[in-house]
């Protein structure tokens, strides 16, 4: 948890020193302070939205056991045998089979699953994917990715408003100001992909391996990935900037074309299901 929490505010940093030296190399004095400004309201957003940015995005609400009693459950067995609090649970009327969890503390975590998620999956299958989400909050993965999900959507953002802002020293410096706003429109999503390198794929493997463990079936989380890359492909969510912004927290990458490619931060469907097999070899040599 303490290294998570250090790669988050040297992720935070990190963007925010990006962010000032290109505000001085688009308008110098001036566009330095627009940065600046800009880094406080992000670091305003992070505090106030950053593990609710997520749910806001997908338009999940809060599920009660009477409504979802098998959820309630499974979510509680697994809890119990990880030893950790029990999280809040949302669901999101998505047809896209998925799932993520947020939050800044394991008491303070929120799991998210869609309706295509619920009516896709078998038991078996539900609880390979609520325990490898369990473990992304046990290990606090999920204070990381709800920094790099609030940067990402304002460094998005700026793609979209880059030409309406005036960076120059008067009316006559047209063409510097729309040399600006294309630097700044190519910067944001490399600095994106930075944001997503900084949120690591290696934390999926690890997730993966932690879920099989608490399941003791690295079979059901394989077979739960592959119908879920299945029905990403057949019911893709739409491509807006804060669905991309914060589709790293996904169980699947959501988006499986070339932009969602970009965008994610998952390796590859293939690899963990290979590696989830591996798993399952190994225990029955052992």
């Amino acid at each position: 948890m303490h290294v998570n929490a250090i790669r988050a505010v040297g992720l935070f940093v990190g963007a925010a020193v990006l962010a000032v030296v290109v505000g001085w190399l688009c308008g110098a004095e001036k566009g330095a302070q627009l940065s600046t400004a800009l880094v406080v309201c992000a670091g305003i957003l992070v505090y106030l939205f950053g593990n609710s940015l997520a749910l806001r995005a997908m338009r999940a609400r809060p599920v009660s056991e009477i409504e979802r009693p098998e959820l309630y459950r499974i979510v509680r067995e697994l809890a119990t045998a990880a030893r950790q609090p029990m999280p809040k649970l949302y669901l999101s009327p998505v047809r896209s089979p998925n799932a993520f969890a947020t939050g800044s503390t394991p008491r303070r975590a929120a799991l998210c699953c869609t309706t295509g998620l619920l009516r896709t999956l078998d038991e078996r299958e539900l609880r390979g994917v609520l325990a490898h989400e369990l473990a992304h909050i046990r290990s606090n993965d999920t204070l990381i990715s709800a920094v790099a999900a609030t940067l990402t959507t304002l460094i998005t953002a700026l793609t979209a408003i880059s030409f309406l802002i005036p960076l120059g020293d008067s009316e006559e410096t047209d063409l510097p100001n729309l040399l600006g706003g294309l630097m700044v429109a190519l910067l944001a999503p490399l600095a994106a992909v930075v944001i997503y390198f900084g949120v690591g794929r290696a934390r999926e493997f690890r997730a993966d391996e932690k879920a099989a463990e608490l399941t003791g079936d690295p079979i059901g989380l394989a077979d739960a990935l592959r119908k879920l890359e299945t029905g990403n492909r057949a019911y893709p969510l739409p491509r807006e900037r804060i669905l991309l912004a914060t589709s790293h927290l996904m169980t699947t990458n959501p988006f499986p074309d070339t932009i969602g490619r970009l965008f994610s931060a998952h390796p590859p469907v293939q690899e963990r299901i290979r590696r989830l097999h591996a798993l399952r070899r190994k225990w029955d040599l052992g």
